[in-house]
């Protein structure tokens, strides 16, 4: 009996560990449960009249199920037994609905038969269920079917009890059917349920009435000695003489005799050995049949303690991770309080420092910011509209009022550049606001992420609203900053800018007056020529000097030309489609005004040229990208003029000299070509090598859309008229229109530079008034606000959520009882190990 109730205390930790395992909710001191365990179930199997009743009558120790030679039992009866060893082996208490209530056998059994009579005209399904408090009776559940041969049974009543993979079927069969055991229903339905036999006892009972059939008891001995049919040799059998009069008599004796039943059984046990008296005696009697099934359930414990033992450390694992997420329990003194508000802002601050630096959440938002949408902004500012020439006169006409400009229209295009950098301040407002809003994301996604914030929902929204409000101060203060650099840009136009302008001016007024000059004073010599040649005395030889004159004149304006020519370049070409250009150019030196003799490399296809000191160099000393450029020729202003009418008459009109420079300048004004050089004046070594250099890089340019200027014509650079040839400065008209435009042209340039330069430092305001003072001032906001808050205020910020109180307590319940079952089975387990090893060492001995 004592094995059960140690057995019994191992099922209720099973059966816990089971309801841990499927996170049901598992209260210890509740024997109720929706998981209930199966360890200890019995189910009674047998044919009508085999003792079924009285078997379990036997268990009991008292006579409450009614027994009969016809069928007593029409419905199954299932008896839950809680052993109390405080009772007299006389007492039952009936419990009900929480209520006890003692009661006698007899009771009992007349109020069994009134409710299987009743139910014996139905169909026999419904089932009876008692909970009975004893001090006889094992801690077990009882379930006593109707005989197998009954019509009532088929077989969805029997798997209904018997389908449990722990539920003990014991087969009952009476003594004088032993012969005939192998066509037993009860053993075929116990196969069928228990095919290796592990939960699965044999009972013969009634031995009493086979005492005088010899086959009987052949029978049942070789049963019990496991030699009976192979359908029964891995079922333990035991033996049994029917009890219910010999317990009724016990029951029936004098109040004081408190062993009486524990009398009956051992004389059952005698009564049985002397029928079968070549049987085991271990297997003879109710005592008997009790280690049996002591043995049977231990033996299905031991199966499934291993799985359960490894669930349980899974669980306690996944018990611990919930724990550290939930956090610990609130801390109820002030300063506790205080120390967990500010733990959790550092929390916070770590999570929003992890969205900020890594990109994480929205924190790559910020770089789209300042490389999508605030660069095509700015670029899609309305820059044609507003420098249209009738937009560009209008504003310098409003400017000037009564007094017009005589030289250059300053105020303006003073007035022009401030209207046009106006347009700057949307922009970068915007960008402000992208950046506000894209941190008020970072600021909730990191509050989100923080596990303690989320148990305290008021604490979480005043963490947010200070977050919230800081980045507010900082937006404004960032406005102001951007719109400060704009109006910087505003304020202060450079002087040299409009400088300059008058002197590019001026100096192509004075190239074409220049041109002019040169011009008229050729035609005049050429005319005086052919006059001292008309007047000569000798006609003929006059005529002959005119036609050499002519010839000779001819000669002097094709000469050049077919000098080119007949030239040939000493350039060289390389690659599939000859788009490599190399050969040597003379570069000239910004700080000494001199010349460098330069291997210069061109490739098409890159659109770069670059030069090396020595034509083996591999490495470029510089590069040119052509995209951004323009090219010009350049007047050779070394030569100096012709200082007497002998000289000219002597060179030629033109001195016969052929200028070989061109520039390469920035398309943009204010932007390096070469290094820090805004320009860069080159000079070829023949008059073809210029040709074929000019022809080369112009390809380039105007492919990626620059401006050619060259000697004989073409488009003109907005931003280098101040430096072109004299032969294209000729033809641009001198109207005022024209000039204008010119202007206009030039401050564009300007514009587009600071527009450029805002685009550049508008990113860094955002950076240093938005993003780094979230990162410190901020955060520093975050810490003095809750650290100035009251302790009450504090602990109402710090309520809990109620779901999350729940849940870390039930987590907590679970935790203990966890490391209370885990403890408890594994010394079961080991306790099973080690019998296990000690009897297989004793079988090995004994073989």
């Amino acid at each position: 009996m004592a094995a059960i109730e140690d057995l019994s205390e191992l099922a209720d930790s099973m059966r816990q560990a089971a309801a841990l395992l499927a996170d049901e909710d598992v209260d210890e001191s509740s024997t109720n449960s929706r998981r209930p365990s199966t360890f200890l179930n019995v189910v009674a199997l047998g044919n009508v009249g085999a003792g079924k009743s009285a078997v379990l009558n036997s268990l009991i120790g008292h006579p409450v199920l009614p027994t009969g030679e016809n069928g007593a039992t029409r419905a199954p009866i299932c008896i839950d037994l809680l052993r109390d060893t405080s009772l007299s082996s006389k007492s039952i208490i009936l419990q009900i609905d929480n209520k006890s209530q003692q009661v006698s056998a007899s009771a009992l059994r007349r109020s069994l038969q009134d409710r299987l009579s009743k139910s014996s005209t139905g169909k026999g399904r419904d089932q009876i269920y008692l909970k009975l408090r004893t001090s006889t009776a094992p801690p077990l559940k009882l379930v006593d079917l109707p005989g197998l041969d009954q019509r009532i049974m088929d077989e969805s009543l029997v798997s209904e009890y018997a389908e449990h993979n722990d539920a003990i079927l014991l087969v009952i069969v009476p003594a004088v059917q032993a012969p005939e055991i192998a066509s037993s229903r009860a053993l075929k339905y116990a196969k069928e349920y228990d095919g290796e036999g592990t939960r699965t006892i044999g009972i013969i009972s009634k031995i009493d009435q086979a005492a005088s059939d010899q086959k009987a008891l052949a029978a049942v001995q070789a049963l019990l000695l496991n030699q009976g049919p192979a359908k029964t040799s891995d079922i333990p059998w035991v033996a049994l003489i029917g009890q219910s009069v010999s317990i009724a008599t016990a029951q029936s004796g004098s109040a004081g005799s408190e062993n009486s039943l524990e009398t009956a059984w051992r004389a059952e046990s005698e009564s049985l050995k002397s029928i079968l008296t070549g049987a085991p005696p271990s297997k003879l009697g109710r005592i008997a049949l009790v280690d049996a099934l002591a043995h049977q359930i231990q033996n299905r414990m031991k199966l499934r303690l291993p799985n359960l033992l490894s669930g349980l450390q899974g669980k306690s694992q996944i018990v611990q991770d919930e724990l550290a997420r939930l956090g610990e329990s609130m801390v109820t003194t002030s300063e506790g309080t205080r120390a967990i508000a500010l733990e959790l802002c550092r929390e916070f601050e770590d999570k929003f420092l992890q969205h900020i630096t890594t990109g994480e959440g929205s924190g790559w938002k910020i770089v789209s910011c300042f490389e999508g949408r605030f660069p095509d902004r700015m670029k899609q500012l309305p820059l044609d509209r507003h420098f249209d020439i009738n937009n560009v006169k209008r504003i310098v006409l409003e400017a000037d009022g009564y007094q017009p400009y005589l030289i250059s229209p300053e105020k303006g295009l003073r007035s022009l550049i401030k209207g046009v950098l106006e347009l700057a301040k949307e922009p970068s407002r915007l960008c402000v606001d992208e950046v506000h809003r894209v941190l008020i994301d970072i600021v909730s996604s990191a509050a989100n992420a923080t596990p303690g914030l989320g148990r305290y929902p008021p604490f979480k929204r005043e963490v947010v609203a200070i977050a919230t409000s800081a980045l507010e101060g900082f937006k404004n203060e960032s406005k102001k900053m951007v719109v400060a650099l704009v109006d910087m840009e505003r304020a202060f136009v450079p002087p040299q800018h409009f400088i300059r302008l008058v002197q590019r001016r001026m100096e192509r007024q004075r190239r074409e007056e220049e041109l002019k000059g040169r011009s008229s004073k050729k035609g005049q010599d050429a005319e005086q020529s052919i006059l001292n040649r008309a007047s000569s005395p000798q006609t003929g030889g006059s005529m002959k000097s005119m036609k050499e004159d002519k010839k000779e004149k001819e000669k002097d304006k094709s000469g050049p030309a077919e000098k080119e020519g007949q030239e040939s370049s000493s350039l060289k070409t390389a690659g599939a489609e000859g788009e490599i250009t190399a050969g040597f150019l003379l570069k000239k030196s910004a700080k000494t005004n001199g010349w460098s003799r330069r291997w210069f490399v061109l490739n098409e296809k890159t659109g770069k040229l670059g030069y090396t000191k020595k034509q083996e160099e591999k490495h470029f000393r510089g590069v040119i990208t052509l995209e951004e450029c323009n090219i010009e020729e350049v007047a050779d202003e070394e030569d100096p003029p012709s200082k007497s009418s002998k000289d000219k008459k002597s060179n030629g009109p033109d001195s016969g000299k052929v200028n070989l420079l061109f520039k390469i300048t920035s398309r943009v004004p204010y932007k390096t070509v070469l290094k820090a050089h805004s320009a860069v004046v080159l000079k070829a070594e023949s008059a073809a090598d210029k040709v074929e250099w000019i022809k080369k890089i112009s390809q380039v340019i105007q492919a990626k859309g620059g401006q050619i200027r060259t000697s004989d014509g073409g488009p003109t650079m907005r931003h280098s008229l101040s430096d072109g040839s004299l032969d294209t400065m000729a033809r641009r008209p001198a109207d005022p229109e024209e000039e204008l435009r010119w202007m206009s042209q030039e401050v564009r340039g300007y514009v587009e530079a600071v527009l450029n330069s805002l685009a550049a430092n508008v990113p860094k305001a955002v950076v240093l008034c938005q993003v780094e003072k979230a990162k410190e001032d901020m955060l520093n906001q975050l810490y003095s606000s809750v650290s100035a808050q009251s302790t009450a205020k504090i602990e109402e910020l710090l309520l809990e959520d109620q779901n999350v109180k729940r849940r870390r307590d039930r987590i907590q319940k679970q935790s203990s009882l966890l490391s209370k079952l885990t403890r408890q089975l594994s010394i079961h387990d080991t306790r099973a190990a080690a019998a296990s090893g000690w009897s297989n060492g004793s079988a090995g001995m004994s073989m």
